[in-house]
Parts: C-alpha cells; sequence; structure tokens
C-alpha cells in the first residue's frame, strides 16, 4: 500500500461514511470517518518514506497503530499542528471530538445523530477540519 492507496481510502471511507450517515447508520459511519482520518495521516507518513532508502524501524512499529493521535507524531506533523491550533481554535475543537476515536468502535453501539454529525462536521469542515488541514501535508 502505498500514499496514493491511503489517499483513495479516505475519500473512499468518507463517502462511504456519507451514505450511511444520510441513512441513519450512525454507528457505521462514526466508525468508517475514523478511519478516514487514520488513512489520511498514514498517508502523510508514508510521505516520509523514500523509495530505496532502508526504513527507520521504530517509524514503521510506530506508524502500526490506530491512535490518531500517535499517528499525529509519527507523522512529523505535531509541531506544525500545534502551531496552527493557536491560529484556529476551531481546528483545535475538532481535534478534541476526533483524537479520541478508536477502532474500538466496532463493537459498540449507540452513536447518536448529534454525535455521529459532530464528528462528521470536525473531520470534513472546509477549512479547519482534519482532513482539510491534513491534506496539506500528505
Amino acid at each position: 500500500m502505498n500514499r496514493k492507496d491511503l489517499q483513495n481510502l479516505t475519500e473512499l471511507r468518507l463517502k462511504e461514511a456519507k451514505v450511511l450517515l444520510d441513512q441513519g447508520f450512525y454507528d457505521g459511519a462514526y466508525y468508517l470517518l475514523g478511519y478516514a482520518v487514520e488513512c489520511a495521516l498514514k498517508s502523510c507518513i508514508a510521505k516520509q518514506f523514500r523509495e530505496y532508502d532502508f526504513p527507520d524501524k521504530k517509524l514503521v512499529l510506530d506508524s502500526h497503530t490506530h491512535e490518531l493521535s500517535k499517528l499525529l507524531s509519527v507523522s512529523g506533523l505535531k509541531s506544525e499542528f500545534e502551531k496552527q491550533i493557536r491560529i484556529s481554535p476551531e481546528l483545535d475543537s475538532n481535534w478534541a471530538i476526533v483524537k479520541d476515536w478508536s477502532e474500538q468502535i466496532r463493537y459498540q453501539c449507540g452513536i447518536n445523530k448529534i454525535k455521529a454529525n459532530d464528528f462528521y462536521n470536525a473531520v470534513t469542515e472546509k477549512v479547519t477540519g482534519i482532513l482539510s488541514w491534513l491534506k496539506n501535508w500528505w
């Protein structure tokens, strides 16, 4: 899987989540939105790897996680993100909504419409959404 594959998966998971959200399947929408963010972060990480270079083992191992906060750190964008949230409190608010997502949500039910919509907006908002910001770096 390469960077472009991860970008395509980001867009696909986003579209799938929107269909589920519009049909009232909030648990699935929430779950897939988290994966869209994860794929976008992993695309940013993949950008660090150069063809024919031997990758840093710690970077590779740390990349194999679903923890969005850890992936932000591994991406090398954490300090840039911290600068941006000082300028844009809305981005910070959106990250607060998104950062605690876990793939373990697949075993849970009960995401309501408000929480799913808030998550969707935090991810997709055109200027201060998490994906909007990440796309500047992937």
